[in-house]
């Protein structure tokens, strides 16, 4: 008697940010539903998202990924999630360079250390497009923020502590109606010349302990403003990242696979 379909994956996460790994082969006709399933944290396998990984048709990189949130919404990009993608392509393939299309392009991805499950890397993430700060209103009065594209959008806010009911104002920020495709916020603490402290409230998610693009948009922001100088370290309830401004941005952080099981259909 045959056992159950299945769908095999590997599990990876980059700074608490946690992320199904998936090869496109098996992706179902509903790419959405699906990755709402597997990431569901009680009835699934629990997981910010989901990578799908293709053969690049373009053949100028070494792997597609398709990033699918917790809630089946696509995003064009996942700083951590890419760099888990570039971890499990060095576990297969050994290489040192990996690059990696996402929805906001390529991403070169290069390997400064291994021990096992664990790697650290450095991205190349583009360059970023700075707005003016601007204020919004919302329910409980005015914010401002200044708005950061990485390949996704983002919504920098400044503060000098870090509120108890801040995600209640992340989530009424993300779903503003100046942003109709929504937005990913960060909240963002200065420490020092070379420091901040970051939270993350991301598009089809919510909160994350940790974010790639985020961190970018955060340090450029924050560089901006001339509240630090590149590079920035990144201090997150996850773990810490740097990145450091050059005309393009590039990300250092680290990438850990988990595990890896079949999800039953």
């Amino acid at each position: 008697m045959n056992g159950p379909a299945a769908v095999p994956f590997h599990k990876a996460t980059a700074c608490g940010n946690d992320f199904l790994l998936i090869d496109g082969m098996h992706a179902p006709a509903d790419l959405s539903g699906f990755s709402r399933r597997i990431c569901d944290r009680h009835n699934g396998i629990g997981a910010d998202g989901v990578e799908w990984l293709f053969p690049d048709p373009n053949q100028g990189a070494d792997v597609r990924a398709r990033l699918f949130n917790a809630d089946g919404s696509e995003a064009e990009i996942s700083g951590n999630g890419t760099r888990c993608v570039a971890a499990q392509w060095v576990s297969e393939h050994g290489n040192d360079v990996v690059k990696v299309r996402t929805g906001a392009g390529v991403k070169t991805c290069r390997l400064l250390a291994r021990n096992g499950p664990r790697f650290t890397f450095e991205s190349e993430m583009g360059e970023p497009q700075v707005g003016e700060e601007f204020p919004i209103k919302l329910a409980f009065g005015e914010v401002k923020g200044t708005p950061v594209s990485m390949g996704n959008p983002h919504f920098v806010v400044f503060v000098d502590e870090f509120g108890a009911g801040w995600q209640a104002e992340a989530a009424e920020i993300g779903r503003h109606h100046d942003f109709k495709h929504g937005i990913n916020v960060e909240f963002v603490r200065p420490s020092k010349n070379n420091m901040i402290h970051v939270l993350f409230f991301e598009r089809g998610v919510g909160e994350t302990r940790s974010s790639g693009t985020g961190s970018c948009a955060a340090a450029v922001a924050a560089i901006a403003a001339c509240k630090c100088h590149s590079p920035v370290e990144v201090i997150a309830p996850g773990g810490v990242q740097t990145v450091r401004w050059e005309g393009a941005v590039f990300l250092r952080g680290e990438a850990q696979l988990l595990c890896r099981g079949e999800f039953f259909i």
